[in-house]
């Protein structure tokens, strides 16, 4: 009976803090991708239904106002809408109350935020940026559902990068080591072999949970990814978050938000995460079309100020969490326009993350793959996670790659003759075992004490005072 009373006086409780809104309003103008409405009150970033006779319902996001004017960003098309449409306001859903459990009312801005499932139903699945299934395997069935916006956690309260981590490539496990909850950028052209590298990754990675968002990129590389780079067995663990090219930019961002959400219950229940985002500049890109259709000036190179607001927003939210908890080591694809390394979202990105690797797309063309240009890379956690004797090899290893690299034209041409440069000739002595351990097949896995040891067999002196 006390109980039962528990529940009654929660009941009341939520009830009283409940804050009634104006139900309705309506559509005046609608130019480009943005729509306007009167009548309504609503935060930034709540939700909003579009109704109109002969017409499915359209779900919008208020992204600004102006006065009494909401500026809505449609989901889909917004064909066929006509003016004075009614716009009715939605409101997250509370709560409702469990016998035994202290309920608590949505106060903060972040919890009415919009609210998508989570949970371990998700694995093996492929959803959309609402999270509707995408695949033929029926209904999701969900426990939890959590807000697209997180409370940033307070940086003195996560837990520093101390162990690496495997992801199954050679030469990051080797010379761009990855620690647990380390974020790094894949800066990369197009056509380059980004997607295949991610594959890679997911499917041989050692991490508990594998998060995949593909946001802005072509529909077609959805199910090759699905199918043909992350594998039946890499689904098995993994949750798939599609929002294509074809979508709207609501959508996109939404896709790349709900990746993180994903990511962030799996590490809330203490499990190894990799998230893996393709990618980052698409995100950019959309946050840049909503901010320009809303009236926000352009900066640099079209992107408006918004952008880089957005972005460490976006990737503050991976990394380690508390101590004892789980960890969210993510990669985020950034596509550099032209293979210009200077271009703003890379440059920005390169800033906020903890280390990236650059594919170079010279050493795509001659067959080196994965094309990762180890001169150009950095791992930022790397002294931290690995040993002295590690460290010193994999930097005798880029050493001696790069001086190659450098007289590769006096070697081509005979103009170098050997016992000119010993160091050279040490070099050229050691570069097809280099060759060989840089490059890996998109088949073959290479866990992390194979790459130690393919290093060690290498540089064996580094290793010799090496006590760990």
């Amino acid at each position: 009976m006390a109980d039962l009373l528990d529940w009654i006086d929660e009941c009341k409780f939520l009830v009283e803090h409940s804050q009634p809104q104006l139900a309705t309003g309506k559509l005046t103008r609608v130019a480009g991708l943005v729509m306007e409405a009167v009548g309504l009150k609503l935060p930034v970033g709540s939700v909003c239904t579009v109704v109109q006779k002969g017409a499915p319902p359209l779900e919008a996001e208020v992204v600004g106002f102006n006065g009494d004017k909401l500026f809505l960003m449609p989901a889909t098309d917004v064909h066929g809408m006509t003016p004075g449409a009614k716009v009715i306001a939605q409101e997250p859903p509370p709560i409702a109350p469990k016998l035994g459990v202290k309920a608590h009312p949505w106060r903060r801005p972040e919890d009415k935020t919009k609210h998508l499932p989570v949970g371990d139903s998700l694995l093996g699945r492929v959803v959309d940026s609402n999270g509707r299934p995408l695949d033929t395997l029926g209904e999701l069935k969900f426990e939890k559902r959590s807000p697209l916006a997180a409370r940033p956690i307070n940086p003195l309260e996560r837990e520093p990068i101390t162990e690496p981590m495997d992801v199954g490539v050679r030469a990051i496990n080797a010379l761009l080591t990855v620690g647990r909850g380390q974020r790094i950028g894949l800066m990369a052209g197009s056509g380059v072999g980004k997607s295949v590298l991610l594959g890679m990754m997911a499917r041989y990675t050692k991490a508990d949970r594998v998060v995949v968002g593909l946001i802005g990129e072509r529909g077609r590389e959805v199910k090759e990814f699905i199918e043909q780079i992350l594998g039946e067995e890499g689904l098995k663990r993994s949750v798939v978050i599609a929002a294509p090219a074809d979508v709207s930019p609501l959508l996109r961002m939404q896709g790349a938000a709900y990746t993180q959400v994903v990511a962030e219950h799996f590490r809330d229940q203490g499990h190894n995460v990799l998230m893996i985002m393709d990618s980052l500049t698409r995100y950019a890109m959309a946050q840049r079309e909503i901010a320009l259709a809303i009236g926000e000036p352009p900066a640099t190179k079209g992107y408006p100020p918004s952008v880089f607001a957005k972005l460490p927003t976006l990737v503050e939210r991976a990394g380690n969490g508390r101590k004892g908890g789980g960890s969210i080591t993510a990669f985020y694809t950034v596509l550099t326009e032209g293979d210009d390394q200077q271009d703003p979202i890379a440059d920005s990105a390169r800033a906020i993350l903890d280390g990236h690797i650059v594919l170079s797309r010279q050493l795509a063309e001659s067959g080196h793959y994965p094309a990762i240009d180890i001169e150009q890379s950095i791992s930022r956690a790397m002294h931290n996670i690995v040993p002295a004797g590690h460290l010193n090899a994999a930097r005798g290893l880029k050493a001696a790659f790069s001086r190659v690299q450098r007289n590769r034209d006096l070697i081509t041409v005979g103009a170098y003759s050997p016992g000119a440069d010993p160091q050279l000739d040490h070099s050229l002595a050691l570069y097809p075992k280099i060759e060989n351990l840089l490059q890996q097949s998109m088949l073959e896995s290479a866990s992390f004490d194979e790459a130690l040891a393919g290093l060690q067999s290498l540089f064996p002196n580094e290793f010799k005072n090496d006590k760990h």
